[in-house]
């Protein structure tokens, strides 16, 4: 991507696309920013109007619920009733028919109005009249509880308790309500009388909260005199998690006059504030930046249209006049192409402007020369790599045979006719398979794998049994034809350096994979293994092998001759460097030679 704006035609491109885009972008940003400031405007205007009209209406509900407590204060009837003492010894029906008249007169209250969940009055003397939504439920104990203490603080004027998670009197209903209460006095005497706690509903206040919200992230608390928070609309931890705002200020908005409205403007979300002067209360509206951004989609939607069709139009243009300019150089690179991709026989042809022919003549002749050159080398490597790997075939190893010869006149020493008999035969097939090379370098598997078993039979004749031997070839290759004297090499070394020092009996598998594009020969033992800094060496020496001009490697024991990067090179030089030799090994585990070739074009058994 980089190298395409680097062309002249990108360059053109961009030069003339980035010069209109920017033209775009200072208006769009500029018509942007008005449109925000105009609508921030807007919105702090509905938000000063909706919390005041939340105030309004909590103004108005509260007025109601002052007046149910002020009806209960004024009956003369449930004045008497409360301050009438049970005489001792007097009959029970008494004392049940002034609950019942008590309990009446409560009723008629509850069910004047539809958000009320129960109504207690507590007497001087301690006993509890109730009215609730409960059905043969019994009070819960009071005499403990905070609002028992804030009841019992009042001098007649109402207090407003807040809302609770469940009914703080009333035992049988554990919905959230709203609590307020008084203390009653005779009127006349102005003698305390009793309290009443009144219960009603949670949702009026937060439908009368929900007023003050302008987005979905909106939320909205209240707070008494003393700071302490009444109700809120969400959890404190949503309310700064969900809106994404921080945490509401515990000192603002200080000390409000009736009416008036108090905002601030922070970074993370707008604030507004308003005095419920009935409870001394100030409600606080909350709106994350977020929520005030959704009232932006519509112009950005209608401005990202606009940006967009400009953007493709620019584009367009700036595709037109660069193309009209660079099609002759765009011409030229093409042809430069397929002389890359090796089609040296072609020659390019632009008629252009004079500097532009005068290097289209300069690139043909180039093209020409180079060529005639990589023919001539081509010849010369296909030269050198027949005289390497004749010269790696022609290498042999005498130590095996040196072995093999001196353990042959051990056995003739101690009579051991037939296993002599056994071991000459498989030694006179190896020279024979390995010293005839005229006809060609390669065999077909089978040959190789048969050569390996007479190899293998000295072998455990040699190591008296030690080593236990296990090939699992498939069939459908035995037919591929690989190079010779290639796996005799690796079992030799799997031998000498992992099986042969072993103090118990080792086990050698020789078996065949299958991978996408390649047959592959595993040689793995359970020989001593190597430590990691001789398996890098060798690693190291099957790179120079592949890399580098034969020569006389030397493997980490003091080996030379045929070993492991002579073979690796052997499969590089015929395959290519994609195939050869991979080692793993793990020090007292084993090694793992893994060894691959081009597979068959005709996968079956070889007649």
């Amino acid at each position: 991507m980089r190298k395409r704006f680097q062309s002249i035609h990108g360059r053109l491109f961009l030069i003339f696309l980035f010069s209109m885009l920017g033209l775009l972008l200072i208006v769009s940003l500029v018509y942007y920013q008005r449109a925000t400031e105009q609508i921030r405007d807007k919105v702090g205007v509905i938000a000063e109007k909706n919390i005041s009209q939340t105030v309004g209406l909590f103004e108005l509900m509260l007025k109601g619920y002052d007046s149910v407590t002020k009806s209960l204060n004024s009956n003369n009837e449930l004045m008497q009733l409360l301050q009438q003492k049970t005489p001792a010894g007097s009959p029970e029906v008494s004392s049940v028919n002034r609950e019942r008249q008590i309990t009446d007169i409560l009723g008629a209250i509850f069910y004047s109005r539809s958000d009320i969940v129960g109504i207690h009055v507590i007497s001087s003397q301690g006993k509890v009249y109730s009215f609730d939504r409960s059905i043969g439920s019994s009070t819960r104990e009071y005499k403990s509880t905070d609002w028992y203490a804030e009841l019992q603080r009042s001098k007649g004027d109402m207090r407003w308790l807040g809302v609770y998670p469940q009914a703080p009197m009333s035992g049988g209903i554990d919905s959230p309500v709203f609590a307020f209460g008084r203390q009653l006095f005779e009127l006349s005497t102005m003698k305390s009388v009793g309290y009443v706690l009144i219960e009603t509903e949670e949702d009026p206040i937060l439908s009368a909260l929900s007023n003050a919200s302008i987005g979905p992230g909106s939320s909205v608390v209240i707070r008494d005199s003393a700071g302490n928070v009444i109700v809120r609309t969400r959890p404190a931890d949503a309310e700064t998690a969900e809106a994404g705002t921080e945490a509401l200020p515990a000192d603002w908005p200080g000390t409000l006059k009736k009416g008036e409205v108090a905002v601030r403007d922070r970074k993370d979300a707008l604030l507004t504030a308003a005095r419920i002067g009935t409870a001394d209360w100030t409600v606080i509206g909350v709106t994350p930046k977020r929520d005030l951004k959704l009232e932006l989609k519509q112009t950005q939607r209608f401005l990202l249209t606009v940006v967009i069709l400009l953007v493709l139009a620019a584009t367009a243009l700036a595709t037109l006049v660069s193309r009209s300019f660079s099609l002759p150089f765009k011409r030229l690179i093409q042809q430069m192409k397929q002389v890359e991709l090796g089609n040296f026989q072609g020659r390019v042809r632009v008629h252009s402007y004079q500097e532009l022919n005068v290097l289209v003549g300069s690139f043909n002749r180039m093209v020409q020369q180079m060529d005639n050159l990589i023919e001539r080398e081509k010849l010369l490597s296909i030269s050198e790599k027949n005289a390497q790997l004749q010269a790696l075939q022609s290498q042999v190893n005498p130590h095996f045979l040196f072995n093999t010869l001196d353990m042959i006149y051990w056995m003739l020493d101690e009579r051991e006719n037939d296993r002599l008999g056994r071991l000459i035969l498989a030694l006179s097939r190896i020279f024979r398979y390995s010293s005839d090379w005229e006809e060609a370098s390669r065999a077909p598997l089978r040959l190789e794998l048969e050569q390996l078993r007479h190899y293998l039979t000295i072998i455990e004749t040699r190591l008296g049994g030690r080593v236990n031997t296990e090939i699992e070839v498939e069939e459908r290759w035995l037919g591929a034809q690989v190079p010779k004297m290639i796996l005799q090499p690796i079992v030799e070394n799997a031998v000498k350096y992992g099986l042969e020092p072993l103090s118990r009996e080792g086990a050698l598998r020789i078996r065949s994979e299958e991978a996408e594009d390649a047959l592959v020969i595993v040689v793995e033992d359970n020989g001593v293994g190597m430590d990691e800094e001789t398996l890098l060496r060798i690693r190291q020496s099957l790179e120079d092998a592949a890399a580098v001009a034969p020569s006389r490697h030397e493997d980490p024991a003091g080996r030379r001759g045929i070993g492991l990067a002579n073979v690796h090179r052997r499969i590089a030089l015929m395959y290519g460097e994609g195939f050869g030799l991979r080692i793993e090994s793990e020090r007292e585990r084993g090694t793992k030679i893994t060894v691959s070739f081009p597979k068959p074009a005709e996968e079956g058994n070889s007649r």
